[in-house]
């Protein structure tokens, strides 16, 4: 008998390290998948072929690189070849012209600035919640990376594939819409900046 390794070995090793280095971000794409599909079902599927796709590929995985950043961006792609594949048109963001349109919809709303005792007094979880859910995908992907995932601007860009001048011009929309939506869930809630005086 040699002291040659058995083929199987490496196998095992490689899976040793996937469950090690990958699984534990299951729920971080879990999160990041539903922020882009909407759906529990959809983002389940998102995530089992994003999982599915990692393990393939796990050889190609730089030893020492990212792990959640290599496995977002397979997530992203996955779920945009899944919207291809049901021929739904996914929207890129268009050009700037565009982006600034829906980001100045609501310009009327006021500065957040002078909302911002009203809305430090309420719970604005599930608000928040319905309000990035509520985002056009474009920005919402930039948010849920940067704001809820806690990237960096250059490591969204490379899971999105744009460049960091473009994540800062959705980032900036993105809140701008957030913000504004929150203010009027504080008006819709009652709150005005001028009953916060009064009390």
């Amino acid at each position: 008998m040699t002291g040659t390794i058995s083929s199987a070995e490496p196998d095992r090793v490689a899976t040793r390290r996937f469950e090690v280095e990958a699984l534990p971000w299951l729920d971080d794409v879990y999160r990041f998948a539903l922020s882009m599909t909407r759906d529990e079902s959809d983002a389940d599927d998102v995530v089992q072929e994003t999982f599915l796709r990692a393990y393939r590929s796990w050889h190609t995985f730089e030893p020492g690189s990212e792990c959640r950043k290599w496995l977002f961006t397979i997530c992203r792609n996955v779920f945009l070849r899944l919207r291809e594949r049901e021929r739904r048109r996914v929207d890129y963001g268009g050009d700037d012209a565009q982006l600034e349109a829906l980001a100045s919809a609501q310009e009327s709303v006021g500065s957040i600035a002078e909302h911002a005792d009203v809305l430090s007094r309420v719970d604005l979880g599930p608000a928040l919640e319905r309000a990035i859910g509520e985002l056009p995908e474009v920005f919402r992907s930039a948010v849920v990376l940067v704001d809820v995932e806690g990237m960096a601007y250059n490591e969204a860009a490379s899971v999105l594939g744009v460049p960091v001048g473009t994540i800062r011009s959705r980032l900036f929309r993105g809140r701008r819409l957030l913000q504004e939506a929150l203010v009027i869930f504080g008006r819709d809630a009652g709150l005005t900046a001028q009953a916060s005086c009064e009390v």
